[in-house]
């Protein structure tokens, strides 16, 4: 239900008030003796954020059952972050602080999968989520919307909203049908300082307008989503007039100004920088959304001429940003003299017990699921060398896609075609053991809530499919030295936005130029005809235009399925009671150059 103005305004008055006292220092004017002038009126405060947590409370890794760990021993989860904040709030004085979020909380790990799904908050008498008790605890002041958000359907989110303390603002999520703010745009927080004058600090949030693609099954009709641009320069002009002296943006977008969805939409999904860039007012904009790391990133707005700090923690509470503010009295208000930003990282502290405590209970519920058995293996199977071999892994993914579009479609008019099926390398560090296999084995090898679509696709225009996904590799000259750590993910493309297609036999020559890659294309064992049709089974992000691969998000839709793949697996693999890759594994495409495998 969209946000009622009078509870919006109250919301955004009652928010983030205290008084500050170790922020600043005042001095007499007698200290200064007769006409000396009286020293300006100073004041500093700090604004810690973070992003992308992902659902992590606990520096665990539920899909390999034990601590997180990884090549630079990072860790994760808000336990760490609140020993963070705590320290900072120490140093500053509590009240000289805020902390903000910018988006995409509520997915991510099997403990969020948990309480959206297999015990769900929306249930009656349902529990409160993990994140959200944590983030209370924690005390967060705000925190923006995230695309991922909207993965479990708007009603676990509007319970997740109600069960925070602090509201989720998304400026530019809007009614579909009255165009008027779906959430909270902003929350006003009020600073005092010794001086006896106060500093309003209003926080922006932008979320992402990919959500109308991504997750358009829960939000077409229902809500709409417009550019960072656009609605930054409609809200931030009303924030200075209702008396902001400050003004921080918490973007859920990135700062690249790129997209991966094509021209599908008229916006720019990483937009942070050109919201920096083209709107005047705002004096730093928390980073969201593309899970890198910027402790500090200065953009000059192009009509003032002033710099916009910028920051983005590593995502999943690895980092937490702190923008340090220096203000001035001037001219009867305050005004922005300095801002500096740092990131802090989480692997230097120790868990807040608090936080792990109050989850506890939880976390043991959800290593209990993660680890019940649901089939076994005749082999173990890993992703290690998925990014650049078709390995068994992968082909699990796809036999099970593929049969159940198979069976979707059975006695219906596409029954007859061809199934082929697209899968991508998600983890490198997957794996099905041999032996028992769990839950958290088939979670670890679909971390995403993806469902499953199938679409209508021509021979000609799978070829172009196939020719776009090969841009994943680096042109490497027949001959040359190949290092498979530096193969990959040509022009900083995903793992995830590589996709192998099942059912075609393909040779990706990586000495040719990006684009004319694919040759020996064929489908049994015959070149493939350009005007043949095929189904091909397909996550709904790809068929949404995810990744801007060509031709499948206009393609006809066959059939979709609401569950998520990662339980269409384990469903899968509970009706077989034994994977055998034996019976499904096979070579249909391998890197060559100039006809010569490469492996």
């Amino acid at each position: 239900m969209p946000l009622n103005r009078r509870t919006f305004l109250e919301r955004s008055a009652a928010a983030g008030a205290g008084v500050a006292i170790a922020g600043a220092v005042a001095v007499p004017a007698e200290a200064h003796g007769p006409g000396r002038p009286r020293p300006q009126k100073r004041y500093s405060f700090t604004v810690m954020g973070t992003t992308d947590l992902h659902g992590n409370v606990f520096n665990w890794d539920y899909f390999t059952d034990k601590e997180f760990d990884d090549k630079a021993h990072n860790d994760v989860g808000l336990a760490k972050i609140s020993t963070l904040v705590d320290q900072v709030r120490e140093e500053k004085g509590r009240c000289n602080t805020l902390l903000i979020d910018a988006g995409d909380t509520i997915q991510g790990t099997q403990l969020s999968y948990y309480y959206a799904k297999v015990d769900p908050i929306t249930a009656r008498r349902g529990p409160v989520h993990p994140m959200a008790q944590a983030m209370n605890a924690i005390g967060y002041d705000a925190a923006a919307l995230g695309n991922h958000e909207f993965n479990y359907g708007i009603p676990v989110l509007r319970k997740f909203e109600e069960q925070c303390d602090f509201p989720l603002l998304g400026a530019n999520a809007l009614d579909a049908k009255t165009l008027r703010p779906a959430f909270a745009p902003y929350s006003m927080h009020r600073l005092r300082t010794p001086h006896g004058k106060d500093v309003k600090v209003a926080v922006l949030g932008l979320t992402n307008p990919g959500i109308a693609i991504w997750d358009k099954a829960n939000v077409t009709g229902k809500m709409v989503f417009p550019g960072l641009e656009e609605q930054a320069a409609k809200w931030v002009p009303k924030l200075r007039s209702m008396g902001a002296d400050v003004v921080v943006v918490s973007a859920h977008s990135g700062s690249s100004g790129t997209s991966s969805y094509g021209d599908q939409l008229p916006y720019v999904e990483n937009a942070a920088g050109l919201v920096a860039e083209q709107v005047p007012g705002i004096d730093a904009i928390l980073v969201g959304h593309a899970h890198t790391e910027i402790p500090e990133y200065r953009i000059a707005n192009k009509e003032t001429g002033k710099e916009v700090v910028l920051s983005e923690p590593l995502k999943w509470g690895q980092r937490l940003t702190l923008f340090d503010f220096d203000l001035v009295w001037e001219k009867g208000r305050w005004t922005v003299e300095k801002v500096a930003a740092q990131v802090l990282n989480s692997n230097t502290v120790a868990e807040d017990p608090e936080i792990t405590g109050l989850l506890a209970d939880e976390h043991k519920k959800v290593v209990a699921y993660v680890n019940q058995v649901i089939g076994t293996s005749t082999a173990a199977m890993t992703t290690t060398d998925a990014p650049w071999k078709d390995e068994p892994i992968i082909d699990l993914i796809n036999v099970v896609q593929a049969d159940t579009v198979k069976a979707a479609l059975a006695g219906g008019a596409y029954a007859g075609l061809p199934v082929l099926s697209q899968a991508s390398c998600f983890s490198r560090t997957a794996r099905i053991p041999a032996g028992q296999i769990s839950i958290k084995d088939a979670a670890g090898l679909y971390p995403f809530e993806n469902t499953l679509e199938a679409r209508l696709l021509t021979g000609a225009q799978l070829k172009d499919y196939l020719e776009y996904s090969a841009k994943y590799y680096v042109q490497t000259a027949a001959g040359a030295p190949v290092d498979t750590a530096a193969l990959t993910n040509a022009a900083g493309t995903p793992d995830y936005n590589y996709d192998a297609v099942s059912g075609l036999t393909y040779e990706i020559d990586i000495a040719k130029p990006a684009g004319s890659r694919i040759v020996n294309l064929s489908f049994e064992g015959k070149p493939l005809d350009p005007a043949a049709k095929f189904v091909l089974a397909v996550n709904n992000y790809r068929a949404s235009g995810g990744g801007a691969f060509p031709h499948v998000a206009a393609a006809q839709q066959l059939w979709a399925n609401s569950d998520e793949i990662r339980n269409t697996i384990i469903q899968w693999v509970k009706a077989k009671g034994t994977v055998d890759p034996g019976l499904f594994a096979s070579v249909d495409w391998k890197l060559t150059r100039d006809g010569v495998p490469v492996f």
